[in-house]
Parts: C-alpha cells; structure tokens; sequence
C-alpha cells in the first residue's frame, strides 16, 4: 500500500523522469553544459549567510513536496532553502522558484565517520507546482541493481575541476556503473563501498566534484524515463578524477521502504 501512495504522490499531471526537453545525452568525455530544463528534477540546495543564500549540495525532487539529497548535506545550524527550477546560478530566471525547506529528515543510521547511510529527505514548505521546468525523477525499485557498465549521468553545479570554482551552469557527465565486485576491489574502493552504495565513473578522467553532493545519478529505464539510483555521497579526496577511485553514490533502491515510510508518515 505505501507503494501504492507514493506512486500517486510522484505521478501527478507529467509522470516522473519525462522531462518536457530531453536531455542531449552524449559519450563526450568530461562535464559539458546541460540542455536548459533538460534535468528537470535536479535542485540547488541552498543555505543563508548574511542574508546572502549560497549553494552547498545537489538534490532531487521526487514528488511535489519532497526533496532526496544526502546526509552530509545537511547541518544543523543552517537555514535552507530549494532551488527548482534552475540552469544558471548566477541570473535569475523565470521558471525558476525558491522555497523554504521545511522538515529534514536526516537517515537515523547516518554515520559521517564511515560514510553509512548517507541519505535525506526534505519536505518542500510548500508544494512546488509541476512544470516543464519542474517536475520528479522516478524511483526505482526496492533492491534494484544496475548492471556493470550502465550509461548513466552525473549532473550538478560542483567544481569544474579539483579545487575550482563551482560551475554556474548545470553540468552533466556520463559516468558508466561501476558493479560492487569491481569497485570493492583493495585497489579500486576495498571495503569502503557497501552493498548499499553504487560506483560510477573510476576512468581517471571524470567524475564528481565537491558542489556535485546530494545530486542524482540518473539513469534511463527501457521505457524511457529517467530514475534517480544514485545520491553523490563520496569520492577521492585527492583528485575530482583519480583512476580506479570511481564516485561512491548512496544507492536509492537500498532505501525504498525508508523513503515511502517518511514520505507517507509525514
């Protein structure tokens, strides 16, 4: 029955994952700008200083009301707020809107020292309204495994390279799975990456960057809509892109039922 609620909150008039403007997807090695709208369920997360608001992490909108983004995202002496909507964070633009989070559900499991269980919740202060600029990735679902070698995508505003500045415009990369028997092995991420988490990329030449955490790793179903499997959790302190040292993303469908518990709970 959760199932069943959460699939009616996600639908709404557009679906889930069918975004208005297709994404351009491209095997072109490295980050490149993002078709306008294209990733129409990516958010900025957005904190407050001095009453200047500054992005710190990606996210995910996955029905009208809730937001998925990782754990190491959040602090508690922030105030924040979501962006939908946006392309550029330096202009401001019409189908973008900002709203007040309202109640952040960090995973109650959530270990920073070891990186466990690094997922959130946030519930919108109020429901955003669904357009062709705004609308829900899709779900998978619960215990789903992408197999080795899936073309999926990275997209965020994180830093265009290690110790840079955080891109303005919406970034994509392809970053092809990275199976959990590859990505466990001592040379490439060892017992670091759980059954829990999913690898991508690990080529050496792209992958996420700080400003990219909390964001989506999407990946197209047969039908062709786009899910979120993946939440950009860790990667190489050393680098952005470090061979054999993939981004370690907290894998969605290991959380299904912890998902639909809080989104029908609260």
């Amino acid at each position: 029955m959760k199932f069943v609620v959460l699939a009616v909150l996600i639908a709404g008039a557009y679906g889930c994952g069918l975004p208005t403007f297709p994404p351009v997807v491209t095997r072109v090695v490295g980050g490149v700008d993002v078709r306008p709208n294209s990733w129409p369920w990516q958010i900025s997360l957005q904190y407050t200083r001095n009453g200047n608001w500054y992005h710190t992490c990606g996210g995910t909108l996955i029905s009208n009301d809730w937001v998925l983004t990782a754990a190491h995202c959040i602090s508690r002496s922030n105030t924040y707020r979501v962006e939908l909507g946006k392309h550029n964070l330096k202009e401001t633009e019409v189908d973008s809107v900002a709203i007040p989070a309202g109640q952040i559900i960090v995973h109650e499991k959530w270990n920073p020292f070891f990186i466990r269980n690094d997922i959130a919740l946030i519930k919108l202060a109020t429901p955003v309204t669904v357009s062709d600029a705004i609308m829900p990735a899709c779900l998978p679902e619960a215990g789903f495994i992408l197999p080795h070698n899936e073309p999926c995508y990275v997209t965020g505003w994180g830093r265009v390279f290690t110790g840079g500045p955080i891109a303005d415009i919406l970034q994509q990369a392809l970053l092809p799975v990275v199976d959990f028997p590859t990505c466990s092995k001592p040379d490439w991420w060892g017992s670091q990456v759980k059954d829990t988490m999913v690898c991508a990329g690990g080529d050496g030449l792209v992958a996420g960057c700080n400003g990219d955490s909390g964001g989506p790793l999407n990946c197209q179903s047969a039908d062709g809509s786009w899910g979120v499997h993946g939440i950009v959790s860790f990667g190489s302190g050393i680098s952005c892109n470090l061979a054999k040292k993939p981004t370690v993303f907290t894998q969605v469908s290991s959380y299904a039922d912890w998902i639909n518990t809080n989104m029908v709970n609260n």
